[in-house]
């Protein structure tokens, strides 16, 4: 079985230099990483997350790999303006592996919504499973069809359903 491999994810996900992402739920900082240097020079990357501790994390680990372009953003990505940046101003969004945490679901969508530009796209990975505690608890698992189903319900079109390894399912939607 393949676990989920995030360059492979982001071949999937057209970030073209210049392009403006936020990355929800940055974590260990592996897509913001990818996404900054895909963006390049003249882009820039905000590595969205409620830990100070894995955001110092990103921003270094980018710094050693020689992308510059990440910036770190304290903020809740489950609340109306919780990311702290400016509507419409973001080209792409990358939800991965936090639905199955977020409190606020709704919230979280339409926070991506509220920052995406139209036509702006939505790459969503999340566990498809909990796998014998490898993934989280089966309580807590979001479906695929309800992932869909919330983004669809808050402004958003399917584009298409992407591979994202034999643990996660993966869609990218695009901001109507």
């Amino acid at each position: 079985m393949a676990f989920a491999l995030p360059e492979d994810i982001i071949n999937n996900f057209s970030i073209d230099e210049g392009m403006h992402v936020a990355d929800f739920g940055a974590g260990s900082g592996a897509y913001s990483i990818l996404a900054g240097a895909r963006a390049g020079g003249s882009g820039r990357v905000y590595a969205i997350d409620v830990n100070k501790d894995m955001l110092s994390k990103v921003k270094a680990d980018g710094a050693k790999q020689k992308v510059s372009n990440i910036e770190i953003v304290w903020g809740d990505v489950e609340t109306l303006g919780g990311t702290k940046l400016a509507s419409k101003i973001i080209d792409r969004v990358i939800i991965s592996n936090i639905l199955f945490q977020a409190e606020d679901k709704e919230g979280l969508v339409k926070e991506a919504a509220r920052i995406l530009k139209p036509n702006g796209l939505a790459l969503v990975v999340e566990w498809s499973g909990s796998y014998g505690g490898l993934g989280p608890k089966e309580s807590a698992l979001v479906s695929k069809d309800a992932a869909l189903k919330l983004f669809l319900n808050n402004g958003f079109a399917l584009v298409r359903d992407i591979s994202a390894g034999d643990y996660h399912f993966g869609f990218i939607a695009r901001r109507l």
